[in-house]
């Protein structure tokens, strides 16, 4: 189950469960999206890999799986890319599908 990670990693902005602006990686590395077009360039600085919308965790609890009973994460995780240390993952993984890294 996602953790549904409050921010962005990198500018420390609030992204709530219904936020339309989430992006996650595979390993739920959580950005804005405008990190990820602008500084990212849709490369994770964690893993390389690429970002997806992430969902939203329901609100509507029919089936009994929702935010009520599995509350979002709180954990705030704030680490800004350090561009140098990036330059050598972005250079190796930009120019490739992010399905193919």
């Amino acid at each position: 189950m996602l953790e549904i990670r409050p921010n962005c990693e990198n500018c420390d902005i609030s992204l709530p469960n219904d936020s339309n602006d989430a992006m996650i990686c595979s390993f739920e590395c959580t950005f804005c999206s405008n990190c990820v077009s602008t500084v990212l360039h849709n490369v994770c600085p964690n893993c390389g890999g690429g970002f997806q919308k992430r969902p939203t965790r329901p609100v509507n609890c029919l089936t009994g799986n929702c935010v009520e009973k599995y509350p979002i994460g709180t954990r705030r995780v704030f680490k800004p890319v350090n561009t140098n240390a990036f330059k050598k993952i972005l250079n190796t993984f930009m120019q490739i599908e992010s399905r193919k890294r």
